[in-house]
């Protein structure tokens, strides 16, 4: 079983991406998955939309079958983001824009959000009514809001407000054997042949 991470924060250093690769240590110390796979938009290096990724445009083929490939083997995933005026980042929609219901589809996702103070609650609402119609990307109703992340899931305990810090960690446990739950029971969802269809490409 493999479980792709996504941090959605185009800063490098950034605190999506901290708790990010806490989740992918996460995952790989307790053996909740098989593989990992980390991908993170840090310095934004997928180019806007456009119409050639319709069109079967070389450049975007090239561009996009590592990510394509990671993503079609994934059994599941889970989505990092921070929250940037109220909003999800410009790159981590646009992310969602590129990625199709042949990588992503009826396959389950965790929601993970991070603030630097009380918020985080915004970026959720955002992904969960737009960014999966047309991938038809399953949102488990679990979600964890890491709140004054700057003081928890640091590696320096030191750097941790230690109350806080246990409190996301047994969060984040749950959370991920929910999540790996959820990949086991939708591989027989995929499996079954149900979600295929020429028909309806795109959610309603």
């Amino acid at each position: 079983m493999k479980f792709s991470i996504i941090s959605g924060s185009h800063r490098e250093n950034s605190q999506s991406e901290k708790v990010a690769r806490y989740l992918q240590r996460t995952l790989e110390k307790q053996q909740i998955c098989d593989q990992t796979w980390l991908f993170s938009l840090a310095k934004n290096p997928l180019p806007l939309w456009d119409e050639g990724v319709w069109e079967a445009d070389p450049q975007w083929r090239q561009r996009l079958q590592p990510l394509s490939e990671q993503l079609s083997s994934s059994d599941a995933l889970i989505v990092v983001s921070p929250e940037w005026h109220g909003q999800v980042p410009a790159g981590l929609k646009n992310f969602f824009l590129l990625v199709t219901r042949q990588e992503v589809g009826h396959k389950p996702a965790l929601i993970v959000t991070v603030s630097s103070a009380d918020g985080g609650a915004y970026p959720v609402a955002e992904l969960r009514m737009s960014s999966y119609k047309n991938n038809r990307l399953c949102y488990i109703p679990e979600q964890v809001i890491v709140r004054n992340v700057e003081s928890v899931l640091n590696e320096r305990e030191a750097d941790n407000n230690a109350q806080a810090d246990q409190y996301f960690r047994d969060r984040f446990d749950y959370a991920l054997g929910i999540l790996k739950e959820y990949a086991l029971a939708l591989r027989q969802v995929r499996a079954s042949g149900a979600t295929e269809t020429t028909t309806f490409k795109n959610g309603m």
